[in-house]
């Protein structure tokens, strides 16, 4: 394959959304400067001098061109490839370096800073620090930033205004996400509509692909509400990610109570969707909204006897927090997110249109439905969920841990 590039730009995303490397960093010798940041890239000082880029798993060339002077040459794989770099002059060696990012600094940067992103991320993050033995910066905003600091004490948590956010200061760069078209495959080696949410960040690093649960520190472990009780969130970023049987919440709700449990609602918002859909805290339910502290969520995912929610973040900050998640979702297959034994699918309706490589998720569309939207019954996937059938999980959760038996 040749595929030299002096600048690339994807479709549908400009190269602006990313950093701009510049010069490499590293220096070579005889005035051949190169580094991993946003590829693999190299500077030679003379017109003619030849490089190769060589992927050492595959042993695929995946490079091979005469330079001209001062230009820098990037692959066009911009994710993880174990490289090896040689620049000849004629049949000369000048220079060869074989990709080592021991001891060097790497910054990982991840494209959506989402919650269950991020704790579905850091984890294969912190896998590949462990596997190359660097020195790993990752850019966190604050609120993120203050429920991983002692999580992840190896890492550098930069800020947006802290100087080593130059990428001149690294060894190598990478971006984590999952970027459109989903079918480009210069910044992602697979399609991510086919992949686990962890998987995709694997593939992306080069590390196996594995569950890791997020190390997660409980700042305060004081119980602050004696009542048992579980926790609820029932909104969500899309409407196809909705718990969207009108007769859901309420009725999962009362079926608690009767149960003796207290039900807290921890979404950050009490109301959120479009003009076309509102969504509310359902009737029944304890208001816990608010833009509270993450951690403030992780103290009282930890007391509560279990999680219930969706496809979302606040599903993920119960996994990781130790808490039994009961997840209703249709619109991923189950494959997607972490494995619970409470996941609440329905089979008979139309779902798993995440997962659908003839579609394309568009977070700016609110009402996204690929094969509904024109059609009676829209979001089908969750309104065919009944609470019924997530009362029975329920039901099999409290007897599977006999949480009954310590009322």
């Amino acid at each position: 394959m040749n595929e030299t590039e002096t600048r690339h730009t994807q479709r549908g995303r400009t190269e602006t959304e990313f950093a701009q490397p510049g010069v490499p960093s590293q220096t070579g010798p005889e005035g051949i400067l190169y580094d991993f940041n946003y590829g693999c890239r190299v500077q030679v000082p003379v017109d003619g001098w030849r490089v190769r880029m060589i992927d050492l798993d595959t042993f695929n060339v995946l490079l091979d061109e005469t330079a001209e002077a001062n230009a820098v040459i990037t692959s066009r794989r911009k994710y993880f490839v174990r490289f090896l770099l040689e620049v000849f002059d004629g049949k000369r060696l000048v220079f060869r370096h074989l990709f080592d990012a021991t001891n060097q600094k790497v910054r990982i940067h991840m494209r959506s800073l989402a919650l269950g992103d991020s704790l579905a991320w850091l984890p294969v993050i912190d896998a590949f620090r462990e596997q190359h033995q660097c020195e790993i910066h990752v850019p966190l905003p604050p609120h993120l930033e203050a429920l991983y600091r002692n999580s992840y004490p190896h890492f550098h948590i930069a800020t947006e205004a802290e100087p080593d956010r130059n990428p001149n200061s690294f060894y190598a760069t990478y971006y984590v996400g999952l970027f459109k078209p989903f079918s480009e495959r210069d910044h992602q080696p697979t399609d991510p509509r086919v992949s686990n949410l962890q998987d995709i960040a694997a593939y992306l690093l080069g590390v196996p692909c594995q569950e890791r649960k997020p190390n997660l520190v409980i700042a305060d472990k004081t119980r602050k509400i004696a009542d048992r009780y579980v926790c609820i969130a029932t909104q969500a970023t899309a409407q196809c990610k909705y718990w969207n049987n009108p007769r859901g919440w309420a009725t999962l709700i009362e079926h608690l109570k009767a149960r003796g449990y207290r039900v807290l609602c921890i979404d950050r918002d009490k109301r959120y969707g479009n003009a076309q859909h509102v969504n509310a805290m359902p009737e029944g339910a304890e208001d816990f909204t608010g833009n509270r502290p993450l951690q403030e969520r992780v103290s009282l995912l930890h007391h509560a006897d279990f999680f219930i929610g969706l496809g979302s973040g606040l599903s993920w900050l119960a996994w990781a927090a130790g808490t039994p998640v009961v997840m209703i979702s249709g619109f991923s297959h189950p494959s997607t997110e972490f494995h619970t034994p409470y996941r609440v699918i329905n089979f008979h309706s139309c779902n798993s249109c995440f997962n659908d490589t003839t579609a394309e998720f568009d977070a700016e569309n609110f009402a996204w439905c690929p094969r509904r939207f024109d059609k009676p019954q829209p979001f089908q996937c969750t309104s065919i969920i009944t609470p019924e059938f997530v009362m029975r999980v329920v039901d099999k959760l409290i007897d599977e841990r006999s949480l009954a038996q310590t009322f």
